[in-house]
């Protein structure tokens, strides 16, 4: 049972990104038992995530073998969001042979001769594939908005363009799943200062985190618009409380079981005679 977090967290036609509300942990045992200790309840949201898995890892199996659709997941934050988390904690246990995971750097010379959605373009699923992109082409009405590399016109077009991608991606058989991993101001901060303290995460941190979190409002504001300009039936966004890492692969997890189960997954049928062959 998965609480029907598709419902729950679908992206709001008037969004409005709330500090407060990167702190929700309605899906968590501990909201539906509050007098649960921290610890336990933590232990059994990890149980329950765990479970969520194993469903998914179930259908994704069937997915590669019918080879008929494939699934896009989307992840999108502002840096120590949690991409890079989600990815190891969700996905360490479903077999590779069917998933690939594509991390969007800056554009390299020759990506910035072609169009903007070139390259993205290259790395959509396959038949039979769950592909997971760690940032995306809405770096490209984001980062590019808030940094005044285009105007409001450009921008515009670029909604336009990517809600023709993602609609041509879905008429041809991919199922879109895009996410936003909210975090607060403070909750970055507190990861950014621990990158700082920790000797082993200092090679994470990049001085020019400091200087985007300046634009924090900014930020929000562009992922606001991109959402409400991008949000469609067949590439859904939702917004996901990701304080709490924890809350946040629970909630992702059954996200993603419950776009699978409702995909009509299963076995393709066996050779048609199959009872006349014998292994020697």
């Amino acid at each position: 049972m998965t609480h029907n977090a598709r419902e729950r967290f679908r992206a709001n036609p008037k969004l409005k990104l709330r500090d407060e509300d990167a702190d929700d942990t309605a899906f968590s045992t501990r909201a539906a038992n509050p007098k649960l200790g921290k610890s336990r309840a933590k232990a059994l949201d990890q149980e329950r995530t765990a479970a969520l898995i194993d469903r998914i890892s179930a259908l994704q199996d069937k997915l590669y073998a019918q080879r008929k659709q494939k699934v896009l997941l989307v992840l999108q934050a502002t840096d120590t969001g949690g991409k890079d988390g989600t990815v190891r904690a969700l996905f360490k246990g479903i077999n590779p042979m069917g998933l690939r995971a594509v991390s969007f750097k800056g554009p390299t010379d020759n990506e910035l001769a072609h169009d903007y959605l070139w390259r993205v373009h290259q790395h959509v699923p396959v038949l039979g594939e769950i592909a997971i992109f760690n940032r995306s082409h809405y770096e490209d009405v984001l980062i590019t908005k808030v940094q005044g590399w285009i105007d409001d016109a450009e921008c515009k077009r670029r909604y336009a363009q990517i809600r023709d991608f993602e609609r041509m991606l879905a008429e041809t058989g991919t199922v879109i799943i895009k996410v936003f991993l909210h975090i607060s101001k403070e909750e970055q901060r507190e990861r950014l200062q621990e990158r700082l303290d920790d000797p082993d995460k200092q090679w994470k941190f990049n001085p020019e985190d400091i200087k985007q979190r300046e634009k924090w409002d900014d930020y929000q504001r562009a992922y606001e618009k991109a959402i409400r300009e991008t949000d469609a039936p067949h590439a859904p966004w939702y917004v996901v409380p990701a304080n709490s890492k924890t809350h946040r692969n629970l909630v992702i997890a059954s996200l993603l079981l419950e776009t699978l189960e409702s995909m009509d997954l299963h076995y393709p049928p066996p050779h048609p005679d199959l009872s006349s062959f014998t292994v020697e």
